[in-house]
């Protein structure tokens, strides 16, 4: 029945959730506060023996850390009474003292109807069930048992045979009373094409398997001919008032209840492997009803697992399957909701890789399912070269596509992320960063992963040679360099930057043993030098205090004041600082966008922009106080001081000395 807008809220606000569960809980006096609402218990729906199951009553809802369960007062009455969601209401209702508003006649006539239609589906489900253990049934019995299933599990998946001829299971339930409309309803029998004929059976010699929708009723069925040579190896029932293939997955009800209990969830191809896996203990899995998956489909199955996980055939046609799927997914992905795909070896299917290595064969293919991200990457690589900046430039052209395809901005970001790593590893660019010497401690390629064919054409020397193609050349890597020259040239200085050095986290692996070796060096040690040989770090000393953007800084000189050096080394770290910390407000700030856009992100930015600048500047300020001279140009105050007190010492009278 249809309930009016605000009954449920009305009803939530005046019932009390730890009232309701308390009924049937008892509470863990050591981790409960009941003053705050704040209760804990075994859970009632598996087995514990901690109390991990909470109860917020302020907030009014459930949770178990063990398996998941989770709801309001009402689902916690539908489970634990096995009631429908309008019993539950009904029964919360009359505790609350509130009136059922009456019910819907429409609604009514609509649920009595589906009703009864179910019964017509679940009488079918019983014939077929007995047609299965009679002489004509023998050939398919024998088949399932070919395939590993036993009768004890032919008859837990309910499995069924419906016989050869035009009008077996019609006669049978026109004989039970049940009316022709019925019948045609349920998509069980099809009016006959000739003028006359009667209605008949849409399956013949084939075997059955039921299926259920998500509150385990009967819906509609599909069948595996007998005949190997009959075009439709697998049928399904048509769509009816019950059944919309799209919108149902097979074993859905099953499945909910494994995955609740800490299961992962495997989407299979079809009702084979889907009772091979749960015959084998992968008790969640489910199967799309011959078709590819639809977007309702993928809904329901995040709605149950925020990582499910496809076991794609091992054919061609499988992994077609899984682009569809991923094609599919690409738009809809969101933070918790991700897909992991597991492709088969050649040619097989769940039931195979069992059959051939057991359940411990299947859990090691699942377990290493790959992401989404690595598909998309198959597919856009796969069987292709990329000897040419064209190639090169198609494939980047694939990839941007597809990417372009997912709404999600935080997600679009870290795919692609993860696409240039993957492009950097295949043209060998991280190879090249990963060299020694060179900066690969962070970054795109930084030695992540291993070797991809080196395609890209080699520098010449000069090109080697220049400030551009050197990693170290960059901005932040010369900072850090410039630091740790600096304090090794000047040792007595090391100790007025521990802290410093001890927070920073240097980019390049080199340098941050060369800052571990001056933190371990003794206080002010004159022999520093052969500190640093013994620790393996002389020869990145001399690299750093050769290097062209190096030997001109004034504080690297052995005559440069304690100022000099203190400005060059505290400004160079709050430059280091102030950058990092604009990064970071930067790559917090498109997280968030994803999410909110205000004007607190804008101030935020603009904050850590102007801490950067302020840092730059503070160097590179002329801090000198200036005059301009009548011919406009700038003189020092101080030197102009000098120079007035030595003008007024000079007299032009002979004998008389300077300033008297």
């Amino acid at each position: 029945m249809s309930l009016p807008p605000g009954f449920l809220e009305e009803l939530r606000s005046r019932t009390s959730i730890a009232q309701v569960a308390g009924r049937k809980l008892v509470w863990d006096a050591r981790k409960s506060n009941q003053g705050k609402g704040d209760l804990w218990a075994p859970c009632p729906f598996h087995q514990e023996k901690t109390a991990s199951f909470h109860v917020d009553d302020r907030k009014g809802y459930y949770y178990c850390f063990g398996c998941h369960a989770k709801g309001d007062a009402i689902s916690f009455v539908r489970e634990t009474e096995n009631v429908s969601f309008i019993e539950a209401v009904e029964i919360l209702a009359g505790e609350a003292g509130m009136q059922m508003p009456a019910r819907d006649p429409k609604a009514a006539e609509k649920a009595d109807r589906r009703s009864e239609l179910v019964e017509v589906v679940e009488q079918a489900v019983q014939y077929f069930r007995l047609q299965l253990s009679t002489t004509a049934g023998a050939e398919a019995r024998a088949y399932l048992e070919r395939r590993g299933l036993s009768a004890e599990a032919q008859a837990r998946w309910e499995l069924g045979f419906a016989p050869q001829g035009w009008q077996n299971l019609w006669d049978h339930l026109r004989g039970k009373g049940i009316a022709e409309e019925k019948l045609m309803a349920t998509g069980l029998a099809k009016p006959s094409s000739k003028e006359g004929g009667k209605p008949y059976d849409v399956f013949r010699n084939r075997i059955m398997f039921p299926i259920r929708d998500a509150r385990g009723r009967a819906i509609a069925f599909g069948g595996r001919a007998m005949d190997p040579d009959d075009p439709a190896k697998y049928l399904n029932s048509p769509e009816t008032e019950l059944f919309d293939k799209s919108r149902v997955l097979f074993n859905l009800a099953r499945a909910r209840e494994a995955a609740g209990k800490g299961q992962r969830l495997v989407v299979a191809e079809g009702y084979m492997d889907v009772i091979a896996l749960s015959e084998a203990g992968f008790g969640a899995a489910v199967a799309p009803l011959g078709t590819a998956v639809t977007e309702p489909q993928l809904q329901m199955i995040w709605r149950i697992a925020e990582e499910p996980v496809f076991a794609m055939d091992g054919d061609r046609a499988g992994v077609q399957a899984a682009m569809r799927v991923m094609d599919l997914a690409l738009p809809l992905l969101e933070a918790g909701k991700a897909i992991r795909f597991s492709l088969l070896p050649d040619k097989q299917d769940p039931d195979d890789v069992i059959s051939a290595g057991g359940p411990e064969a299947m859990e090691a293919q699942l377990a290493a399912a790959k992401p989404m991200v690595r598909l998309l990457w198959q597919r856009a690589t796969e069987g292709k070269v990329f000897d040419s900046p064209e190639r090169r430039a198609a494939l980047d052209k694939d990839l941007r596509g597809s990417i372009s395809a997912i709404r999600d901005p935080s997600i679009k970001r870290h795919y692609g992320e993860e696409v240039r790593h993957l492009r950097e590893d295949l043209f060998g660019y991280s190879q090249k960063r990963n060299a020694p010497g060179k900066s690969g401690a962070s970054g795109y390629g930084g030695g992540r992963r291993g070797s991809g064919a080196r395609l890209a054409a080699l520098p010449t020397a000069s090109a080697r040679a220049s400030d551009l193609a050197k990693a170290e050349s960059t901005e932040a890597w010369l900072r850090e360099a410039l630091v740790l020259a600096v304090l090794a040239r000047h040792p007595a200085m090391i100790a007025e930057y521990e802290d410093h050095l001890l927070e920073h986290s240097f980019q390049d692996a080199e340098l941050g043993r060369l800052a571990a070796a001056l933190l371990s060096a003794p206080d002010g040690d004159p022999e520093l030098q052969g500190h640093l040989e013994a620790k393996g770090c002389s020869g990145s000393l001399e690299r750093l205090v050769s290097h062209a953007h190096l030997r001109i800084a004034p504080a690297l000189r052995f005559d440069a004041t304690a100022d000099l050096v203190h400005q060059t080394v505290s400004e160079t770290f709050a430059k280091l600082s102030a950058q990092r910390g604009c990064d970071r407000e930067i790559s917090e700030a498109l997280d968030e966008f994803a999410s909110r856009e205000d004007e607190g992100l804008t101030w935020r930015l603009a904050q850590a922009a102007e801490a950067r600048n302020q840092a730059e500047r503070s160097f590179q300020e002329d801090k000198t106080e200036y005059e301009v001279a009548d011919n406009g140009a700038r003189l020092s105050r101080d030197e102009r001081g000098a120079l007035d007190q030595l003008l007024k010492g000079i007299t032009f009278s002979k004998g008389e000395s300077r300033g008297g």
